[in-house]
């Protein structure tokens, strides 16, 4: 993985979010430990402020969760609160974009669908 200062999102947001496409994909199991920041500062080559940053994100929000001298673990539950929280913006960022356009085009629903079980099953 590579951080992007290009993009639209700040770097420890990307990190942020790469973690929990990691934990969402299994790589990072619910009780599992996860790489300290000074661990994941020196792969991705970005400031350990930055790394502390994103992982302090996922802190907060209870995905991970910090033991004192031993290290940074995945929380239980985390996949479940990943998904549901992924799912709302899902929604929010594509779907909604998505049927406003269709409308635009005059597309209809049984025709948006044919589309996306098209693109579904292609992937």
């Amino acid at each position: 993985m590579e951080f992007s200062q290009n993009n639209d999102k700040m770097i420890y947001v990307q990190l942020a979010e790469w973690l929990e496409d990691e934990i969402l994909a299994g790589t990072f199991p619910e009780g599992s430990r996860i790489p300290s920041a000074a661990d994941i500062s020196a792969n991705f080559k970005i400031n350990h402020i930055t790394a502390l940053k994103g992982v302090g994100l996922l802190t907060d929000s209870g995905i991970i969760y910090k033991s004192r001298g031993v290290g940074m673990f995945v929380a239980e539950g985390a996949v479940k609160k990943l998904q549901e929280r992924r799912r709302g913006e899902f929604c929010e960022r594509f779907l909604k974009t998505a049927v406003s356009e269709a409308k635009k085009l005059g597309i209809g629903i049984d025709e948006i669908c044919g589309m996306i079980r098209e693109v579904y099953g292609n992937e």
